[in-house]
C-alpha cells in the first residue's frame, strides 16, 4: 500500500507552519481541475453548434472562451508547481535539521559503525527523495486522482454505459498500480541501503587515499569497491523491473478504455442517444482520463523510492542514543573540580559487549589542577578524555564534574564548559571568522582579533587575503600543523570553558612552532583545570598531578613533585628511564 499514513506522520508536523501556503496550493490545484474539466465542455458546445448552424459571432466568442481557460490553466499549473517545489523543500530541510541534530546526539558507538557516506546518504539522499515525493505527489498524484473523479462524474451524467465502463476501466488501472508499488517497496529500500553502503565506502577509503597508495593496498581495495558495488546491479535491475511492469500496465489499460470508447460511442451515436459533440466529449474525457493516470503511474516510482526513505528517516529517527540526556542541571562558572568513582567502562558496538577498557578508576582533582595522563598505548587515556567529554557513559561507578554527576548535566551546558583540542584538528570550508566562531554569529570581531594576537596568530590572519572573511580549505589544507592547532586553540579561548583535556597537542611539530604552541598551552590552562594525555616527558613538566594508568587500572596518581622526590613511584623510574622508550 501507498506509505502516505507514514509520510504524513513524519512531515504533518513540519507542514504545520507551512499551513498558508498548503491552502493556496490546495485552492489553485483545484481551479486547475475545474479549468481542465470545463474546456472539453465548450469544444463541445462548439462542435454541436457548427453542426447546428450557429452564427460565426458565436463561434468565435466560444473559441476565446476556451483559449482564456487554457491560457490560465498553464498559468495556474506554473503557479501549483512552484508552491509544491517551495512547500516540500522547507519541509525536507527542517527535517534535514532535525535529523542532523539527532545523529549528533548519538553515543560514539553508533558514529563508529556507521560511515559518513552513509550518514550523508541518509541525511540528504532519502530525505531528498521525499522532498521529490511530496512536491510531485501533491499535484500528480493528489490532483489527479481528483480530477479522474470528476471526469468519470461527468462522463457518467452523459451516458450510464460510458459511466460503468470507464470507471471499470479507472478502477483496473489503479488497482494494478497500486498493487505492484506495494510489491516494489521493500525493493527500493533494498537499493538505497546499498547506495549508503557504496557512498560510505567511497567516502571512507578516498579519505585514506595517502596510506592505501603508500602501502601498496590499491589492489586490494579495487578488489573491495567490485565486491561492495556488484550487489547493487541485480537489487536495481529488479526495482527497475516494478516500474517497467507499471509501464506495461498503464499502456495496457489505456488501450483497453479507448477501445471501450470506440465501441460504446458509435453504437450510442447510430441510435441517436449522444450528439456528435458528445462522442467527442467522452473521447476527450477518456484521453483526459489516460493522463491523470499516466502522471500517477511516473510517480509510482517516487512512492516506491519515497516508501524506503521514509523506513529509513524513521529508523534512524527512532535511534535511540545510549547517553542519557534528560539532565537539566548547569556546571557552575569558573574551573572544574574531576572525580572519577569507581569507574569501569567498555566500548560496546550494535552486535556484541566490548572487552572492558577501564577497571575501578577513582580520581579526584580539585578545581584549576593540571592533571598529566600517562600510559602505555591502549592503556585507557584517550578513553578517560571520551568519558571526560560525555561522548560515552561509564558502565558501572560515576563521573563527576564541577561537583556535578556528570549524567545530570544538561549536555549542551557540559559541551560548552568541557573543551578537547587533539592532534587532529578538524576545519571547515569556511572563513576564518566561522571556524573560530562555529558559525556563532553573536561573537565579535573585537573578541577575535583580541584572541588571534594573544596566540601569535594576529599578523598572520592579519596578512590574509580577506583577514578574517579569508576561506580555509577542509581539513587543515594550505595551513601549516602550527597554525592548525593555534586554531583550535582560539576556539577553546572564545568558549572559555572551566575543563581543557589536551592530546599532546604538540606532538607533530617543529621546534621553532612548539615553542610557540607552549606558550599558547600556558596562557590556555591559566585559571582552568585540565588534563593532558602525554606522550613525551617536557609535557607534564607543566602538570601539577600526574595519573599513570596501565591496562585500564590505575597504576600511580599523585602530585607530580611528591613523585619525583619518590625514588620508588612509578613516575620517578620513567624520569630517569626516558618516557618514549617506556611508555613505546
Amino acid at each position: 500500500m501507498i506509505p502516505v499514513r507514514a509520510y504524513w506522520r513524519l512531515l504533518s508536523r513540519y507542514l504545520r507552519p507551512l499551513r498558508p501556503r498548503v491552502s493556496l496550493l490546495a485552492v489553485i490545484l483545484f481551479a486547475s481541475i475545474g479549468l481542465q474539466v470545463a474546456n472539453p465542455q465548450i469544444i463541445r458546445i462548439f462542435i454541436d453548434d457548427v453542426t447546428a448552424g450557429a452564427q460565426m459571432s458565436r463561434l468565435v466568442a466560444l473559441g476565446g472562451i476556451f483559449a482564456a481557460l487554457a491560457v490560465g490553466n498553464q498559468i495556474l499549473n506554473v503557479a501549483a508547481t512552484y508552491i509544491a517545489e517551495n512547500v516540500g523543500w522547507t519541509a525536507t530541510n527542517e527535517l534535514r535539521a532535525d535529523l542532523m541534530a539527532h545523529v549528533l546526539d548519538l553515543d560514539m558507538s553508533f558514529h563508529k559503525s556507521t560511515t559518513p557516506g552513509e550518514l550523508i546518504e541518509r541525511i540528504d539522499g532519502d530525505v531528498t527523495t521525499l522532498s521529490n515525493f511530496f512536491s510531485r505527489f501533491v499535484i500528480h498524484v493528489v490532483g489527479n486522482v481528483v480530477l479522474i473523479a470528476c471526469i468519470l462524474a461527468l462522463l457518467w451524467r452523459e451516458s450510464l454505459w460510458v459511466g460503468i465502463g470507464l470507471t471499470s476501466f479507472a478502477t483496473l488501472a489503479l488497482f494494478a498500480m497500486l498493487r505492484m508499488q506495494g510489491v516494489a517497496i521493500p525493493w527500493w529500500k533494498s537499493v538505497r541501503a546499498r547506495r549508503a553502503e557504496f557512498f560510505g565506502f567511497v567516502g571512507e577509503q578516498l579519505a585514506g587515499t595517502e596510506d592505501i597508495r603508500a602501502s601498496g593496498g590499491v589492489p586490494f581495495m579495487m578488489h573491495r569497491f567490485s565486491a561492495v558495488l556488484r550487489p547493487w546491479l541485480p537489487e536495481a535491475v529488479r526495482a527497475r523491473f516494478g516500474f517497467s511492469v507499471l509501464w506495461g500496465t498503464s499502456i495496457t489499460t489505456y488501450v483497453i478504455g479507448v477501445a471501450l470508447v470506440f465501441w460504446l460511442g458509435s453504437l450510442l451515436l447510430d441510435n441517436g442517444t449522444l450528439t456528435l459533440g458528445s462522442v467527442y466529449l467522452i473521447f476527450h474525457y477518456t484521453d483526459m482520463l489516460r493522463h491523470p493516470i499516466e502522471h500517477i503511474r511516473r510517480q509510482m516510482e517516487d512512492l516506491q523510492r519515497a516508501g524506503a526513505g521514509i523506513a529509513r528517516v524513521e529508523e534512524l529517527l527512532e535511534r535511540p542514543s545510549r547517553l542519557d540526556t534528560s539532565g537539566d542541571a548547569c556546571l557552575p562558572n569558573g574551573a572544574l573540580a574531576i572525580s572519577l568513582n569507581n569507574v569501569e567502562f567498555a566500548y560496546h558496538d550494535d552486535d556484541s559487549d566490548g572487552d572492558t577498557v577501564l577497571h575501578g578508576v577513582d580520581l579526584a582533582l580539585k578545581p584549576g589542577r593540571v592533571l598529566g595522563v600517562l600510559g602505555r598505548t591502549g592503556s585507557g587515556k584517550s578513553t578517560l578524555a571520551r568519558l571526560l567529554t560525555r561522548l560515552y557513559d561509564p558502565v558501572d561507578g560515576s563521573v563527576r564534574l564541577g561537583g556535578q554527576p556528570a549524567a545530570s548535566v544538561y549536555i549542551r551546558d557540559l559541551r560548552s564548559r568541557v573543551a578537547m583540542v587533539t592532534q587532529e584538528v578538524q576545519l571547515f570550508r569556511a572563513t576564518v571568522r566561522d571556524n573560530l566562531t562555529f558559525f556563532d554569529e553573536s561573537i565579535h570581531d573585537d573578541a577575535l582579533w583580541q584572541v588571534l594576537f594573544e596566540l601569535g596568530l594576529g599578523d598572520w590572519v592579519a596578512g590574509l587575503n580577506k583577514r578574517l572573511d579569508t576561506v580555509l580549505e577542509t581539513g587543515s589544507a594550505g595551513l601549516s600543523a602550527g597554525q592548525a592547532q593555534l586554531l583550535a586553540f582560539a576556539r577553546v579561548f572564545l568558549r572559555d570553558p572551566g575543563l581543557v583535556i589536551l592530546d599532546e597537542a604538540s606532538s607533530r611539530l617543529d621546534p621553532v612552532t612548539e615553542q610557540l604552541i607552549e606558550r599558547a598551552v600556558d596562557r590556555l590552562l591559566q585559571g582552568r583545570t585540565a588534563v593532558i594525555i602525554a606522550h613525551r616527558l617536557a609535557t607534564v613538566e607543566r602538570a601539577d598531578d600526574i595519573l599513570i594508568l596501565e591496562q585500564g587500572r590505575v597504576a600511580e596518581f599523585g602530585e607530580r613533585i611528591a613523585l619525583t622526590a619518590d625514588a620508588s613511584s612509578r613516575f620517578s623510574r620513567l624520569l630517569k628511564t626516558g618516557m618514549e622508550e617506556v611508555l613505546a
